[in-house]
């Protein structure tokens, strides 16, 4: 195979999506010993950064750096630095296999609000009985009629509100973890672990870790398990190294464990934990370690020599590894990885300077690859074989930053969603601009449809299932958020859950970064940082019918 020939007479690639090169040539996806197939690439114009990604060279022996988010350091303020994917001169398009492209905005009017149809649930009836209230102060406490105050027919309602009040450290505590299992909301706070009955937010159990719970996933066994990571200690300098299976469904403990340090250089600075059958991975900054998940046993860790992998990503029974080769350009290669083993079959090796900045899938795979020296990114998706399928194109602005939830791990794309065949993600837009979904087929790369929020709103994916997307229009000041579903071969949105305006929409408008989910027919939305400074903070809002 030869490099795609390059357009002639071509302006400049214009900010966004930057150039990706063509697949790699020979083998397992990498280029031929002594070739460079990379070496001519189009002119770019620099967009914003990319988010860092996995795979970048790790810091020189003897003089770590320690990232922001470290141990005992404060979190930095994350900005909501969107990737603007406008092009200047209207109709720089695909050429070739879907390698040279540029997204643009449009006309710039914003798109009429969706015409919501007769509320349908998808889900099943909501179910879950009352817990015993057991007079602890940690039930509704009356507020809820309050909220529900402004309701406007055709809305539903606030089932309840949590609120917390704690002190804490000046940086505030973590609170990212969030489950729903069953009739049960399962919610972190610095050290605890604590599940609320769905119906009535009355609290059914409360496990207390030895120290500050550092490091979460949302996926779960399908009996209910997951693993957190918690610091082996409380000071300063404590390492995010713990890990401990909890049961959801039952409120217990199981094995607890410390991660191994895996070389002289292995920093536990923001691990990320993943989940796929038996197994849980524990990514790192340099290095990472399966474990199998029923008994903490250790099954493998990335190799110390040849493309070392630093992330292990996991899900519906796949894993891969991202690693950084030990070359002259410290080059990143996506490696498929068996979830027992570690063994690889495959590599998909990436061009000098491209790493990777999200997993948006695994089954199919879809990437996010960004170049922090030419400002540029693309999504791409790879066979079963580590080919390079299809690059994603289309119209749009689309931001680095992944999720409500400004979590940048490979895996925390809470808004961009993929289905056998489609991924779906939402635009960016200025503040009072209407934004919408663009729904991309993973087979040509290109768009398939687009469905605007409307009324200067904003609208996310939250997940695919039963043949159509389930969507969060986000509440605004004096107007409740929505849930929508949305055919999966598009069309007109239909709204199953309407969240009260008036005092309710001022709280749920107001998480910021928030954590969300919709099961069994409520919506439930909470914060991931409490400030803890003793005084009462929102912490967990639910909404049904």
């Amino acid at each position: 195979m030869t490099e795609p020939p390059q357009p002639p007479n071509q302006p400049p690639t214009p900010s966004g999506y930057g150039h990706l090169p063509g697949p790699p040539q020979s083998g397992y996806g990498q280029p031929p010993h002594g070739a460079n197939p990379y070496a001519q690439q189009p002119p770019t114009v620099p967009q914003q950064p990319a988010a860092p990604g996995y795979g970048y060279p790790p810091p020189p022996p003897g003089a770590p750096a320690v990232p922001a988010g470290a141990p005992g350091t404060p979190p930095p303020p994350k900005k909501k630095a969107a990737v603007l994917i406008a092009a200047a001169v209207a109709g720089v398009l695909v050429v070739g296999a879907g390698t040279y492209f540029a997204f643009f905005r449009g006309d710039g009017e914003d798109p009429k609000p969706p015409v919501a149809q007769e509320s349908v649930p998808p889900d099943a009836k909501p179910s879950g009985s009352p817990s015993v209230d057991k007079g602890d102060g940690s039930g509704n406490g009356g507020s809820e009629a309050d909220l529900n105050s402004g309701r406007k027919q055709g809305e539903d309602k606030v089932l309840w509100l949590k609120s917390a009040k704690i002190d804490g450290p000046g940086a505030g505590v973590k609170t990212d973890g969030q489950w729903v299992v069953g009739d049960t909301v399962v919610k972190t706070v610095d050290k605890a672990v604590t599940a609320y009955a769905v119906a009535d937010g009355k609290e059914k159990w409360t496990l207390t870790l030895p120290a500050g719970i550092c490091a979460v996933t949302r996926q779960t066994t399908t009996d209910g398990k997951t693993v957190v990571m918690y610091r082996d200690g409380d000071s300063n300098s404590a390492n995010c190294n713990q890990m401990r299976l909890i049961d959801l469904k039952a409120g217990k403990e199981g094995w607890s464990k410390e991660v191994p340090k895996e070389g002289a250089f292995d920093l536990f600075v923001d691990p990320s934990l993943a989940i796929t059958g038996d197994t849980v991975t524990v990514s790192r900054l340099t290095r990472a370690t399966a474990f199998k998940l029923s008994t903490g046993d250790k099954l493998f860790a990335s190799p110390s020599e040849g493309c070392m992998p630093g992330a292990y990503p996991a899900g519906n029974g796949k894993m891969l590894g991202i690693a950084t080769c030990h070359d002259a350009d410290s080059t990143v290669e996506v490696q498929d990885a068996d979830p027992v083993t570690g063994k690889s079959t495959w590599s998909y090796r990436l061009p000098k300077g491209w790493r990777v900045n999200r997993v948006f899938s695994l089954d199919p795979i879809v990437l996010d690859l960004g170049n922090r020296e030419t400002k540029e990114r693309s999504i791409v998706v790879l066979g079963p074989d580590g080919k390079q399928r299809a690059t994603v194109t289309g119209e749009g602005s689309f931001s680095t930053q992944c999720g409500m939830n400004h979590d940048d791990s490979l895996q925390s794309c809470a808004t961009t969603v993929v289905d056998s065949g489609t991924l779906y993600m939402p635009t960016t837009t200025d503040i009072g601009t209407a934004n919408e979904i663009v729904a991309f087929d993973l087979g040509t790369g290109k768009a398939k449809w687009r469905v605007p929020a409307g009324d200067k709103r904003v609208i996310v994916p939250l997940r695919a299932e039963n043949g159509q997307l389930i969507a969060y229009r986000k509440a605004e000041f004096g107007m409740g958020g929505e849930v929508l579903t949305i055919p999966a071969g598009g069309g007109t949105p239909t709204a199953v859950l309407r969240h009260p305006s008036g005092p309710a929409s001022e709280v749920e408008s107001t998480f910021f970064a928030p954590v969300v989910d919709y099961a069994d027919g409520r919506f439930f939305i909470s914060t991931i940082r409490l400030l803890a400074q003793g005084k009462d903070e929102k912490f967990l809002m639910v909404f049904g019918k």
